[in-house]
């Protein structure tokens, strides 16, 4: 069974009650439980992370080889357009990576247009809520077979 390390970037344990036009009122635990059945589905093993902590982040991917981790789903949510740190980590790793954004980054503030994960990642599936965890899930699955 393939292992999947799937990260939730800072504030989606806040999912379901901020900014619920931006992101939906699905919960982070909703999505995870989404997740964990199309991975049963496919054969898959989920490792489930979130933090707000950059660093932690950086750790959890550097390990990510150790660990017997196949590909890595990755929402960075705010890191996505501030961290060299978590790009230099999913560089590093080699790791086939799928990133997602629940929101359309490219419609929202000039800010949130630049992901410096995006060039380093297999690809990247936003703007369609859920639905982004679950292509980016799909999307993970497909580079391994």
């Amino acid at each position: 069974m393939k292992k999947i390390l799937v990260i939730h970037g800072p504030n989606l344990n806040l999912l379901g009650q901020r900014e619920t036009d931006i992101y939906g009122g699905t919960t982070l635990e909703e999505i995870n439980k989404q997740l964990a059945a199309l991975a049963k589905k496919e054969g898959a093993e989920l490792v489930l992370v979130q933090s707000n902590h950059e660093g932690e982040i950086v750790d959890v991917i550097g390990k990510a080889p150790k660990d017997g981790i196949a590909a890595i789903l990755i929402n960075p949510a705010a890191y996505t357009h501030t961290s060299v740190a978590i790009r230099d980590a999913v560089a590093a790793v080699k790791i086939p990576t799928v990133e997602v954004h629940l929101s359309n980054i490219y419609a929202r503030e000039d800010f949130r247009h630049k992901s410096l994960i995006a060039p380093v990642a297999h690809g990247q599936i936003s703007g369609f809520g859920v639905n982004s965890y679950l292509l980016g899930l799909q999307a993970a699955i497909n580079l391994l077979k």
